[in-house]
C-alpha cells in the first residue's frame, strides 16, 4: 500500500524566507503521525501544503495519490487549524450540519454523520448550545466535529490539544488512536514534546529542515534522553554540531 502523503524536495519561501527547506518524508496511512517541533519550525505551513492551502516553491507533494490541492480530495481531506473555525450564533450541532451540507454525495447520511461527530468530541450534551456560549476547548472540538462530519481519509489537525485541560486532551488523544484504528490517517501537530508518545511515527522539524523522522521509542534508544523533550533537544545539538 502506497503512503497517505509522500513529500519530495518539498520547498516553500515566502517573503524571501525559506519556510521550509527541501523535506523528503513518507506518512503511512491508517496512523497517527506527529508533526513537532517549536514555533516558527514550520509545522502549519506544511499542513497547508498538504491541504493545497500553501503554493509550492520547488519539489512535489503528493496526498492520496494525487497532487495536493487536487479538487477530488475535497471531500477525502479534513482540516482545522489553531483558531476554532465556527459560527458563534450557530448551535454546535448546526455548525457541524453546515460543514456536513458541503459533501452533497453524504446528504443520504448526513443527519447520522453530525451525531456521530459530535459524539466523537465528546459534546453531545452540549448539541443545542450556541457556539459562542462555550468554552475555547470546547469551540476547537466543535471544529475537529466539522472536520470529522464527512469521514474524511486523512484528517489534519494544527495544534488540536491546544489550551484544553489534561483530562480533555487524553481524551482526545484516545479518540484519535481509536480514528487510526478504524483506517483514518491522522497527522496532527504539537509544540509540546510529551504529546509525541501518542503517535505512531514522528516527524521533527526545526527551522524549517527536517531533523528526524522515526517512532518516539526509536527516539529514545537512539539519544539514549530520558524524556522526549531531552530527546529532541539532543537531535538539535546533534545536528548543529555537524552542521
Amino acid at each position: 500500500m502506497t503512503s497517505a502523503i509522500s513529500l519530495s524536495g518539498l520547498t516553500v519561501v515566502r517573503g524571501g524566507n525559506t519556510v521550509l527547506d527541501r523535506i523528503d518524508t513518507e506518512i503511512p496511512r491508517s496512523a497517527i503521525t506527529g508533526l513537532l517541533g517549536p514555533s516558527g519550525s514550520g509545522k502549519t505551513t506544511l499542513m497547508r501544503v498538504i491541504v493545497g492551502a500553501q503554493r509550492i516553491t520547488g519539489g512535489t507533494a503528493t496526498v492520496l495519490d494525487r497532487p495536493a490541492g487536487s479538487a477530488e480530495l475535497r471531500a477525502r481531506v479534513g482540516y482545522t487549524t489553531q483558531s476554532p473555525a465556527v459560527y458563534g450564533d450557530l448551535s454546535v450541532e448546526q455548525n457541524v450540519a453546515y460543514f456536513g451540507a458541503l459533501y452533497p454525495a453524504r446528504r443520504s447520511t448526513a443527519k447520522a454523520d453530525v451525531a456521530e461527530a459530535i459524539a466523537a468530541v465528546g459534546l453531545g450534551a452540549f448539541a443545542d448550545r450556541r457556539a459562542d456560549a462555550l468554552s475555547g476547548g470546547q469551540r476547537s472540538r466543535v471544529s475537529i466535529a466539522c472536520a470529522l462530519v464527512a469521514h474524511p481519509e486523512l484528517l489534519i489537525l494544527d495544534e488540536p490539544t491546544v489550551g484544553l485541560d489534561p483530562l480533555l486532551r487524553a481524551e482526545l488523544w484516545e479518540r484519535f488512536a481509536a480514528m487510526a484504528a478504524g483506517g483514518t490517517t491522522l497527522v496532527v501537530s504539537s509544540h509540546v514534546m510529551d504529546e509525541a508518545a501518542h503517535c505512531a511515527r514522528l516527524i521533527l522539524l526545526r527551522e524549517g529542515r527536517l531533523v528526524a523522522e522515526l517512532a518516539p521509542s526509536e527516539l529514545l534508544t537512539r539519544t539514549g534522553a530520558p524524556t522526549l523533550d531531552d530527546a529532541f533537544l539532543a537531535l538539535v545539538r546533534e545536528q548543529e554540531a555537524t552542521a
